[in-house]
C-alpha cells in the first residue's frame, strides 16, 4: 500500500516517511505542491498526506486538484489549528486532518482509521514491480515463478524503497535514512553489505546483477 507524503519540512518529511515505512507502507515523498501533484499522477497512491503550507502549490491547491480526478483518501497536516483552515480543507474534499506536533502512534492510528473508512484494508498487500513481489508483512520476496525467499527486516526495507522507486536511482543517503531510520544510523559499507545479501537472494548471478544495479549515486531496481 502506497502513501504520498508532501511536506516542505525535510526533517519532518523524513521522520514521517520512516514511521509509515516501519508500519509496512510504501512512501513516496514531495517537498512542494507541484512535485506532489506530479507524483500523484505517476505513482497512483492509495492515500495522500499533505502539509497545508508548501511552496509551489499549497496543500489546499493540491487537495483541490486531486479531488478533480480522484476520491483517494486525503489527510491534511497543519501547525495552525485554526478552524477556518480546517473547514476549508474539509470543504475542498480532505477526509481528515492532523495538527502538528503529533506522535508517530497517533499518525499511524489516524492513517489506518482513514483507510478503514474508505473501505481499504490497512494490512499491506504484496508490493509488485515487474517479476518481483515483496510481502512486507511476511518479510519475503518472490522473483517470477521461483520459490519465495525469506528476508530480514533490513533487507525488506531496502527492497521496499527500491520497488517504490523502481526504474529510478535511489541515492545511498536516502536508502541509509530509509533502512536505518535517521542520518548516521548506518554507513555506506553497511549498505553495500546489505545490497550484497539481497543480490544473493534475488539475482540469478549475484556477480552480474540484472535486477539490483549500482548507479552513480546509489542503487536502482531494474524491472521488466
Amino acid at each position: 500500500m502506497k502513501i504520498l507524503l508532501a511536506d516542505d519540512d525535510h526533517d519532518l518529511l523524513a521522520l514521517i516517511a520512516f514511521t509509515l515505512t516501519q508500519s509496512g507502507f510504501a512512501v513516496v515523498k514531495a517537498s512542494d505542491g507541484i512535485t506532489a501533484l506530479q507524483l500523484f499522477k505517476n505513482e497512483s497512491p492509495d492515500l495522500v498526506v499533505l502539509d497545508i503550507n508548501m511552496p509551489g502549490a499549497n496543500g489546499f491547491a493540491v487537495c483541490e486538484k486531486i479531488r478533480e480526478q480522484s476520491r483517494v483518501p486525503v489527510m491534511m497536516l497543519t501547525v495552525r489549528g485554526e478552524e477556518e483552515d480546517l473547514v476549508k480543507a474539509l470543504e475542498l474534499g480532505a477526509d481528515d486532518y492532523l495538527n502538528k506536533p503529533f506522535s508517530p502512534r497517533t499518525l499511524i492510528a489516524r492513517v489506518k482509521a482513514l483507510l478503514r473508512r474508505a473501505g481499504i484494508e490497512a494490512n499491506t498487500a504484496p508490493m509488485t514491480s515487474g517479476r518481483i513481489k515483496l510481502d512486507v508483512d511476511e518479510y519475503s520476496v518472490q522473483v517470477g515463478s521461483k520459490e519465495t525467499i525469506r528476508l530480514t527486516k533490513l533487507e525488506t526495507r531496502l527492497l521496499q524503497m527500491l520497488i517504490a522507486n523502481a526504474g529510478h536511482t535511489v541515492s545511498s543517503d536516502r536508502l541509509l535514512l530509509q533502512v536505518w531510520g535517521h542520518k548516521g544510523a548506518g554507513d555506506r559499507q553497511l549498505l553495500k553489505q546489505l545490497v550484497h545479501r539481497v543480490r544473493q537472494k534475488i539475482e540469478i548471478d549475484p556477480a552480474i546483477p540484472q535486477l539490483l544495479q549500482t548507479a552513480a549515486a546509489g542503487y536502482k531496481l531494474i524491472v521488466e
